[in-house]
């Protein structure tokens, strides 16, 4: 038997220890560190901000927010995807819908990301239709987005960082065609915002409130003091 039937057993044994010692470390340093925290928490929540955001193991919304739990309610799927109400009656309807009216959170966010496997994948949509038939299936939730962008053919990596960006304003127009999102906006409960973090630099841009551009990290919390202020 030669060595490469060992490594992989192997690695997998190495990567669920790591996770272990991982809690570990949680359990002894980490929580008693925070313990009031955690305890605060223990009989229920009122996270303030909805996040929908890609399941790619590089985007950590806690992490990249610098928040701590209980702050975010985080929703994850493949290409930060909400299927508009009724499409696709699903776990992120029902997330969105538990969010806004029992947890009555302020915000929604809708955060894409750099290098996004699920957009490439719908730039190669057959491929990936004869490999992951229900990957393709729920990336027909973002096919609009795909539509308005080739529609400008784009070349090479500007097509891709297009459809990135078009497809959180797809899926920030889907979010308002559910009755709690809409009803919520209605009455000024909630507010509704787009991001695309980028991994490799590690900044996040903010899509505007007319929708067209995406903003600075600087430019967005400027936006922000101003409309706080005013």
């Amino acid at each position: 038997m030669n060595d490469s039937t060992h490594k992989k057993p192997d690695q997998e044994r190495a990567n669920l220890l790591q996770l272990l010692q991982g809690v570990n470390e949680f359990t002894h340093k980490a929580f008693p560190e925070n313990r009031e925290l955690f305890q605060s928490l223990a009989n229920g929540q009122a996270p303030h901000t909805l996040f929908v955001t890609c399941a790619d193991s590089r985007v950590v919304p806690e992490r990249i927010t610098q928040t701590r739990p209980g702050d975010l309610f985080v929703c994850r799927n493949i290409g930060n995807i909400v299927p508009g109400y009724g499409e696709m009656m699903v776990g992120v309807s029902a997330v969105v819908e538990y969010a806004v009216s029992a947890l009555k959170v302020r915000q929604i966010v809708v955060c894409g990301h750099s290098d996004c496997g699920a957009m490439k994948g719908l730039m190669a949509q057959q491929a990936v239709a004869e490999t992951m038939p229900t990957v393709a299936a729920w990336l027909r939730n973002a096919e609009a987005a795909r539509s308005v962008v080739f529609t400008r053919k784009p070349e090479g990596d500007a097509a891709l960082t297009a459809l990135i960006e078009e497809n959180v304003r797809l899926q920030l127009a889907h979010l308002r065609t559910h009755p709690s999102v809409a009803a919520a906006l209605a009455n000024g409960e909630l507010a509704l915002q787009g991001w695309v973090y980028n991994i490799e630099r590690g900044e996040v841009q903010v899509l505007s409130e007319n929708g067209r551009d995406f903003l600075t990290l600087d430019q967005a919390i400027e936006q922000q003091q101003a409309e706080a202020v005013a």
